[in-house]
């Protein structure tokens, strides 16, 4: 796959951008993508690979930008051969989504709930700790099937992140990263994998970007915040995990169990990573400047899309930033 990226990208013109990297804001990036193009008659061809790959691919250089829903660490920056930068361009939730048959109301679940469905702990929908958290709804003994990602994955990252600050076992045993140690689980790629493995099997639970339980008609389940509030995924909760929350120069940041009462605790930025100096390889200014369109519609009027697709759009600070960092590109050592 990332062969196929570098003969992409050694190909590119000023009239075309390569990227590559997270399926969770895939949705909202063809929408973007197309109708850029209807704008500024340029091709942005972003494959849906997974976080992993897309830093990968960012490293090696074999795209002109990175999608991926966990910024990178200081680790993985170093190792690429030069300055690399993130911008946000929406907030997105992570619900757990289900396949309960006679179901009809969306059930609750704590943390602790979660993470012992992934440590295997809970095995059976009727389980007296799914219960008690859902009164008055018949729970049948169903046997729970945990579908999980088996690429390196940005949504992973996201739902480990939260699980490692609302249970210590999990922190201990597991942890937090793209790609895990998974104690059960039956895998897929791609969050659409993922949500294929709920839709088709009865009894099944799924973590996966909030547009992808809609595009399935999955339910997914309102999950308790630090406050002890349960609350379903949309739009505005999500936005409200950012709210409160100092944002670094950098924007690398973690949104999820905010202490925000309204806030949906299993939300994140996700994030395009570029290089500061734009010329390497065979790229040209053109090419350049064209990426500093495109980035800086996608945190401008590209905002647009992400509500009417279920992402919750930029705080106006946070915008400010993406701005303000897509300002600092150079090409030869110059701003431009």
């Amino acid at each position: 796959m990332i062969l196929g990226l570098a003969l992409v990208a050694s190909s590119a013109t000023a009239q075309s951008l390569t990227g590559a990297g997270a399926s969770f804001p895939y949705p909202l990036y063809s929408k973007m993508f197309a109708e850029y193009k209807n704008a500024a008659g340029v091709d942005v061809n972003y494959q849906s690979v997974g976080s992993g790959a897309g830093q990968k691919a960012i490293t090696e250089r074999t795209v002109d930008f990175a999608g991926s829903d966990n910024p990178m660490s200081d680790d993985a920056m170093k190792a690429a051969p030069a300055k690399l930068l993130h911008i946000p361009t929406a907030i997105g939730a992570v619900v757990p989504a289900y396949n309960l048959p006679g179901v009809t109301e969306p059930l609750k679940f704590t943390g602790k709930v979660l993470a012992d469905i992934y440590l295997g702990k809970i095995k059976t929908w009727n389980d007296k700790a799914i219960a008690a958290l859902n009164p008055g709804v018949t729970l049948a003994p169903l046997p729970i099937t945990v579908a999980r990602r088996s690429d390196g994955s940005g949504t992973t990252y996201v739902f480990s992140d939260y699980l490692s600050k609302v249970s210590t076992e999990w922190k201990t045993k597991v942890g937090v990263g793209n790609s895990l140690s998974w104690p059960v689980g039956t895998g897929a790629k791609g969050n659409d994998g993922v949500a294929g493995v709920v839709k088709s099997t009865p009894g099944a639970i799924g973590y996966v970007e909030l547009v992808y339980a809609k595009q399935n008609k999955l339910p997914y389940g309102s999950v308790q915040n630090r406050a002890g509030k349960y609350v379903l995924a949309d739009n505005v909760p999500a936005a409200m995990a950012a709210k409160g929350v100092v944002i670094p120069a950098d924007t690398r940041v973690s949104l999820t169990n905010s202490a925000n009462a309204d806030a949906y605790p299993i939300a994140s930025f996700t994030y395009v990573i570029f290089y500061q100096e734009q010329k390497y390889g065979s790229r040209t200014q053109a090419q350049a400047q064209q990426l500093k369109k495109l980035l800086t519609w996608m945190v401008t009027t590209g905002q647009g899309y992400n509500e009417p697709l279920d992402y919750a759009k930029l705080p106006d600070n946070v915008e400010a930033k993406a701005k303000s960092i897509i300002n600092t590109l150079t090409f030869d050592g110059k701003k431009f």
